[in-house]
């Protein structure tokens, strides 16, 4: 078996709590968005599977796993006149101010990680701007040694090139990081990326899909540091 060397996280749903994060900032982008006008912004969280009523999202709302292109394709039919760059720059712009609430206490957790000498990265389907801003406002910008999102140019998941890039970046093997997250597209780039797959159930994803690809399932990231630590205590018994 290989020795773990690097944590690559999801960043919503993962390090952040999805619902109480994006569901709220949904509702001001959709009010902004339709000018007040109650029944366009229900036409448009429809498209996007965003339920303000039960403020709830769909299984399969592109806001849980797409890149901002992604969600404004869905909403430009609804908006004679907007461009797509322009609408994924307001969307940028407004998901950086969106306050984060933390899965579980994330200084403690990466502080533990990289006192194993963990290297650790973040790969989003969300911009890296906000992304960044997030990061920054939870004062752990700095506990990161590689971060992108969908526009740093390596691609989105499901495919593998933000983690690969991670693991070139920090001069380690695939097999040797471990990538967590709370979604299908999570594990899919990670096995498509040859690491080791955790999935945790603090985000929108569904157990039983997440089984099929995670070689382990935790409740939520706080339980990472054990589970390392008796991964390397098998290593070491083989």
């Amino acid at each position: 078996m290989t020795k773990i060397r690097g944590v690559v996280f999801d960043k919503d749903g993962t390090l952040f709590d999805f619902s109480a994060t994006w569901g709220g900032w949904t509702e001001t982008l959709l009010g902004d968005l339709s000018r007040g006008d109650t029944y366009l912004a229900a036409q448009m969280g429809d498209a996007i599977g965003y339920d303000a009523d039960a403020g709830a999202f769909a299984d399969d709302s592109p806001v849980i796993a797409g890149t901002p292109g992604e969600i404004a394709e869905y909403l430009l039919p609804f908006l004679p006149g907007a461009s797509p760059s322009s609408l994924v720059l307001q969307m940028n712009i407004s998901a950086a101010e969106a306050p984060q609430a933390e899965a579980v206490p994330l200084q403690p957790l990466l502080g533990r990680l990289r006192a194993r000498g963990m290297k650790l990265g973040l790969a989003t389907n969300d911009a890296e701007l906000p992304t960044r801003a997030h990061l920054k406002s939870a004062g752990i910008g700095d506990l990161f040694d590689f971060v992108a999102g969908s526009d740093s140019g390596y691609g989105c998941k499901p495919q593998p090139g933000m983690l690969l890039a991670f693991a070139a970046a920090m001069r380690l093997k695939p097999a040797e990081v471990v990538m967590v997250g709370d979604s299908r597209h999570d594990l899919l780039a990670g096995r498509a990326a040859g690491m080791l797959t955790v999935a945790v159930e603090s985000g929108l994803g569904r157990g039983a899909e997440l089984r099929k690809l995670a070689d382990a399932i935790l409740p939520d990231a706080g339980a990472l540091p054990d589970w390392i630590e008796e991964f390397s205590l098998a290593d070491t018994l083989v």
